[in-house]
């Protein structure tokens, strides 16, 4: 399988990352415990969460994901060869959130406990905060760094202005930088990402590990009218997607996907997998057919006249 280096890290991943955000929300432990099976089976080896999944369900408080990934971690062992990537900063509870040094002491040792291991591959931040100074985040990722319960640190839905102003303020105090960006990328959703973010990416050497890989679902083709919504829990968000734009770039997903004789979800992954500053998308499953399905999409390989095709129809 190939692995791909993250940014100037460490850490080297195969081309698709699991998306633990259905951990104990619409996979239970049993089903996630399979799918973690057959992802890593297939030679991969990220899986990507966050302190907050699946804070959203009523009677969850948070954390749920990381506890299941932990569970699998000590019953399959062989964490050495598993990178595990997780957030923070997101609301906890009263008082838990964001990215001061005071939290983030906390929050690192209760994601620690919930996953079972002594340290975090990649440790990212969830969210902005733009009530705590740079340079107070940065310090306590270099000190969790230096205790060794952090390998690296990446940032989520960052600006370019603040991601290059991190950069600024690591390499001014000489700590470690943020080695990657989770942004929202996908065919449908190009533009913030390319005209902010994918500049100072390249520019910077950050690796890109892209968050809502498929829409949602949307790139899967399932949902083609009003009467699909019904689908699954994100079926209600597909209405802002049906316009001209998202139907023709369906209709270039089937006339790909029927010429290579694979799967419009196969095709989306393969188009962010073939861009030039992205690492690794990130997706999830909740089903085998759905693992299956994520799988062969990282096998598959684009020709030119397919990407071609599939910028024009997605163009903004």
């Amino acid at each position: 399988m190939e692995k791909r280096q993250l940014g100037r890290s460490g850490l080297h991943i195969a081309p698709l990352v699991f998306g633990g955000n259905v951990f104990g929300w619409t996979a239970d432990e049993a089903t996630s415990f399979a799918l973690l099976d057959a992802f890593v089976g297939a030679g991969f080896n990220c899986i990507d969460t966050a302190d907050y999944y699946s804070r959203w369900i009523p009677g969850n408080s948070g954390g749920e994901s990381e506890t299941i990934i932990g569970n699998w971690l000590r019953a399959r062992g062989g964490r050495d060869q598993i990178i595990i990537a997780t957030k923070l900063g997101s609301e906890m509870g009263a008082g838990m959130q964001g990215l001061s040094k005071t939290y983030m002491m906390r929050a690192v040792e209760a994601s620690l406990q919930r996953l079972q291991t002594d340290y975090i591959d990649l440790y990212q931040s969830h969210l902005d905060d733009a009530a705590t100074p740079l340079e107070e985040t940065l310090e306590a990722y270099s000190r969790l760094i230096a205790q060794g319960k952090v390998r690296a640190i990446g940032a989520s839905n960052y600006t370019g202005a603040r991601l290059t102003e991190a950069l600024r303020v690591s390499s001014s105090h000489g700590w470690p930088r943020y080695e990657s960006l989770q942004p929202n990328y996908n065919l449908y959703d190009r533009a913030g990402y390319e005209r902010d973010l994918e500049p100072v990416c390249t520019q910077e050497g950050i690796g890109v590990i892209t968050y809502f890989s498929l829409a949602s679902g949307f790139l899967t083709g399932k949902y083609r009218s009003k009467e699909d919504f019904h689908k699954s829990a994100r079926g209600a968000g597909m209405g802002e997607r049906l316009n001209e734009r998202g139907l023709r770039i369906l209709a270039a997903l089937d006339e790909v996907s029927a010429r290579l004789n694979s799967t419009p979800a196969q095709v989306s992954l393969a188009w962010l997998i073939a861009r030039p500053s992205v690492t690794a998308p990130i997706a999830s499953a909740t089903s085998m057919l759905q693992i299956t399905d994520l799988i062969k999409g990282a096998q598959l390989r684009l020709d030119a006249a397919s990407i071609a095709q599939l910028d024009s129809a997605s163009r903004y």
